[in-house]
């Protein structure tokens, strides 16, 4: 078979927390990421859309998102949950060409104070993964990557379908909006945007459209089914934590 072609974005910085010791729970530290997606670039070439190919402006944003909300213990971790994402299957509301393999390039500059730079690097192919996908009320969860501290998940919401108000106890949670066709807490919102949910704070989406509208989220610890617990607030008196935008 013939190589694939490959998207390269390298020299990414970002700082996160990551690692295992108090002073690396408690203090973000430099994380440089370089990352290669192997894809069919033909179709794209073509048609001159971006949606024939990667948006490497998104991707970068993703990424980004995924290592900042998840606050991951290991650079193995980490590693994984983005090779993970990056090879999950496109949802309808962001079309692109589908991801055969993936590798991932991942440094903590000062873990070692100049003595050396620890580096993790992975290939994963999208045949080593079986994703799991739960039906929910709105919708579908697929479970892109979990650990006892962490998940990673993307929900689904199905066209005209509501995400009921909830809150969670035990969870904080941390949510990248993905399509462009949601409501939050009642009001529009774009791609891009993420928001934190701190415990016991009411958050509820809507999908106005007519395909289904996906946004990234990032649960610490794992989700726990118990601890989605639907409220009944007046959606008019929601109001959303402040957000930042990641693409």
């Amino acid at each position: 078979m013939k190589p694939l072609d490959r998207l390269s974005l390298r020299g990414m910085r970002f700082d996160c927390i990551v690692g295992l010791f108090n002073h690396e729970r408690n203090t973000p530290q430099p994380v440089e990421l370089d990352v290669t997606l192997h894809f069919n670039a033909r179709t794209a070439a073509r048609e001159g859309r971006l949606a024939s190919t990667i948006d490497y402006a998104r991707i970068l944003g993703e990424l980004r998102f995924v290592l900042v909300a998840a606050r991951f213990k290991l650079l193995e971790s980490a590693a994984e949950a983005l090779a993970a994402w990056l090879l999950m299957p496109p949802s309808a509301d962001i079309p692109r060409p589908p991801i055969n393999s993936v590798e991932v390039r991942l440094s903590k500059p000062v873990a070692l104070s100049g003595a050396a730079i620890p580096t993790l690097e992975i290939r994963r192919d999208r045949s080593d993964y079986s994703f799991v996908t739960e039906t929910k009320s709105f919708g579908y969860v697929d479970i892109v990557f979990e650990t006892k501290e962490c998940g990673v998940y993307r929900e689904r919401i199905l066209p005209h379908t509501v995400l009921p108000t909830h809150v969670h106890h035990h969870i904080d949670e941390s949510e990248l909006i993905l399509g462009d066709g949601l409501l939050l807490q009642g009001q529009p919102v774009s791609a891009g945007l993420a928001h934190t949910w701190p415990r016991g704070f009411p958050h509820r989406y809507e999908n106005i459209t007519d395909i289904e509208q996906s946004f990234l989220c990032i649960d610490r610890p794992a989700f726990i089914p118990t601890d989605e617990v639907v409220v009944d607030v007046p959606t008019d008196s929601l109001h959303r934590t402040e957000s930042m935008r990641f693409f």
